[in-house]
């Protein structure tokens, strides 16, 4: 599923969110939906204490739109980036390690393709607390990497039988505005892009074009010649405030 357009974070993490569903109630079927956020947005971890650690009125006197993820981990500025979700059956990738591996080398895979020298974090390296920074601020075991700066975040949520996994690929821009709505300090300097690491811009569609051609292996195929068309946007808790700023 490729959404270029973009939509509102409600919209984009209740699309998530059934596609999770979906699976899940299915056990049969994966996905994976590569889009866009329209306007740009903030998005919170699920269980990330958005109260105490972002000032609202800021949030709000920018103007800033805003959502809490399904997933956990801490906060992203989504603007100008490739999100990928994978939704799909935990049997099919393994346990929370592996899935995330795996997933991350087919990202890495397809970024090598743009001439961009990624890696992958190596084992050892753990998040920091919730309230250590952003999301971009240091690297995880398994993580994205181009010269050991994060260029991928990314975070998971398991629902029965299935999992979610989505994150962010930035293209350009910065993680600036986290650090510019946060009560405390927020490192985000070790984020980069694939518009500063190759020294040109990338467009949306030249990243997801490299992601679509790589993702599967040799021994994988699509079900189909075209992408899956999207469902229709379910109404969503994610655009409940009180679910927003739960914590």
């Amino acid at each position: 599923m490729i959404d270029p357009a973009g939509r509102p974070g409600t919209e984009n993490m209740g699309l998530d969110q059934a596609l999770l569903d979906d699976v899940d109630h299915r056990g049969d079927v994966a996905y994976l939906r590569l889009y866009r956020w329209n306007p740009p947005c903030l998005s919170f971890g699920r269980n990330e204490p958005a109260l105490s650690r972002y000032d609202r009125s800021e949030i709000e006197r920018l103007g800033v739109d805003v959502v809490r993820r399904p997933t956990g981990g801490r906060a992203v500025w989504h603007d100008d980036e490739v999100t990928y979700a994978v939704a799909a059956p935990v049997a099919a990738f393994g346990c929370l390690r592996d899935s995330y591996h795996a997933i991350h080398e087919r990202l890495a895979r397809a970024l090598r393709a743009l001439d961009v020298d990624a890696t992958l974090a190596p084992p050892g390296a753990r998040p920091g607390s919730l309230s250590a920074g952003a999301c971009f601020a240091q690297p995880v075991g398994g993580e994205v990497l181009v010269r050991g700066r994060k260029v991928v975040g990314s975070a998971q949520v398991r629902q029965g039988s299935a999992f979610l996994q989505h994150g962010s690929i930035l293209l350009g821009g910065s993680q600036d505005l986290v650090a510019r709505v946060s009560r405390e300090r927020a490192r985000v300097t070790n984020a980069t892009s694939l518009s500063e690491v190759l020294g040109r811009r990338v467009a949306f569609e030249e990243a997801a074009s490299a992601i679509v051609d790589r993702w599967l292996g040799s021994d994988e195929r699509w079900g189909g010649e075209d992408a899956t068309p999207l469902p229709p946007c379910p109404r969503s808790v994610f655009a409940d405030p009180s679910w927003t700023w739960r914590r």
